[in-house]
């Protein structure tokens, strides 16, 4: 089971290091912020798998607000490019 363990974190490294290329070298803003939702959804998938092999339940919080923070961005940086701006603010006052 732990070879298995750690074959997935070799195939996931590597799929984070296309991911952070894509990030890098994206030609639009949306294939960069789809990279950077990718590396969150990585990066939670590591904690996972690193929290597996030292037999422990401590890294579930992390990964809980990695997912978090990676979901509110991609929603707040989808936002951004639709309508240009994260906060409406209302001018009527």
């Amino acid at each position: 089971m732990m070879t298995f363990i750690w074959i997935c974190l070799v195939i996931l490294t590597a799929a984070m290091i296309g991911v952070v290329i894509r990030l890098v070298k994206g030609p639009t803003v949306a294939d960069r912020i789809i990279a950077l939702d990718a590396l969150g959804i990585g990066l939670v998938s590591t904690a996972a798998l690193v929290s597996i092999l030292v037999d422990t339940v401590f890294f579930s919080e992390i990964i809980l607000l990695i997912a978090i923070i990676a979901f509110i961005g991609t929603v707040a940086f989808s936002k951004f490019i639709e309508k240009g701006a994260i906060i409406e603010v209302d001018d009527d006052l």
